[in-house]
């Protein structure tokens, strides 16, 4: 059951982060690729949330929530934690409102993350890997500087705001068979599958997780959040784990989790760089990777899915790309 102490989002609170939002954040494309429907057997319709402000979809739910804040707890400043793009996007929605905003970083972030949180003028507080450091070195920056926490999943506003891409693709589609996104803490999976159930016609929603990061997969098997698991996984953005609160709504709302292994996610990827002309990362192209590896559960339906991020660091795509065959064949 879910916890009752946590307050769940409704389809409602996703409509008011899009009136909230709007203004802020791009209404990113629906993008087609002919070639990539044929390799699939089903139509495949890709929300470019790459092109989101701060190159990923972060920014709708980091956006919704620090625009939500009362003049009082924003003017004392916003802290989180974030492995890259949750924290550039925190920034970005803190420097538009013009207050100060401080991101807790693990070691081994990418650079190119990193860069960005840094450009739009957060100050950065390193940590060692792991949810557990994170969210303890978290705790220590807010009892020694206050601020107000807006964590990168369990957050009620950050999962209504990250259900706006979800509004959008259903606006702009119309009615699809399935829906599916990456799931790592299951914000962005959350709010989606708020707003597939609000849907007259009935919608298969699925998430997408890599086979080293698969806690989430796990804990809906076995009833309940799986916490303490190190994730090893290129798809860095998805090394996160369910809070109570997404694991809640994604009990409730979600149909199943496909799991891929990382040597089909970055063969999936590089599919979408070439085909589509679209700068990805690799937790963007879990989702892709998952349809092209069961051909018989996703044939002749239409399929949206979420391209949750494009922050890439050049450093290494040549070291994803470095065997000839990466991505040149059906993963």
């Amino acid at each position: 059951m879910p916890d009752p102490s946590l307050r769940l989002p409704a389809i409602a609170d996703v409509r008011h982060a899009a009136a909230r939002i709007a203004g802020h954040a791009h209404v990113t494309p629906v993008l087609r690729s002919a070639t990539l429907d044929a390799l699939a057997g089903c139509e495949l319709l890709f929300k470019c949330e790459n092109l989101q402000r701060a190159g990923a979809f972060k920014f709708r739910g980091a956006c919704n929530a620090v625009f939500a804040l009362e003049d009082d707890a924003a003017r004392a400043g916003v802290v989180t934690q974030s492995s890259g793009n949750h924290g550039a996007a925190i920034a970005l929605a803190c420097k538009l409102r013009r207050i100060p905003a401080t991101v807790v970083v693990p070691e081994g972030a990418p650079q190119a993350k990193l860069d960005a949180i840094v450009a739009y003028g957060a100050r950065l507080v390193r940590c060692a890997p792991g949810m557990a450091a994170r969210d303890a070195a978290v705790a220590e920056v807010l009892a020694r500087d206050g601020g107000t926490l807006i964590h990168p999943f369990d957050n009620a506003e950050v999962i209504a705001g990250q259900g706006t891409a979800a509004l959008e693709l259903f606006g702009h589609a119309g009615t699809l068979d399935v829906l599916m996104t990456p799931v790592g803490g299951g914000g962005l999976l959350s709010g989606s599958a708020l707003v597939a159930r609000a849907q007259a016609q009935r919608v298969e929603v699925l998430g997408a997780e890599p086979q080293g990061a698969r806690d989430a997969h796990d804990a809906l098997e076995i009833g309940h959040p799986i916490t303490d698991r190190n994730a090893e996984t290129v798809c860095d953005g998805l090394r996160g784990h369910l809070a109570q609160r997404t694991y809640d709504i994604l009990k409730r709302d979600v149909d199943g989790i496909l799991l891929a292994d990382d040597d089909a996610v970055l063969a999936a990827m590089r599919l979408v760089w070439t085909r589509m002309k679209l700068l990805v990362e690799p937790s963007s192209a879990v989702p892709l990777a998952c349809v092209l590896a069961n051909p018989a559960r996703f044939r002749r339906r239409r399929v949206g899915i979420i391209l949750s991020g494009g922050n890439v660091d050049p450093a290494m795509a040549g070291q994803w790309f470095s065997s000839p065959d990466s991505g040149n064949s059906r993963p």
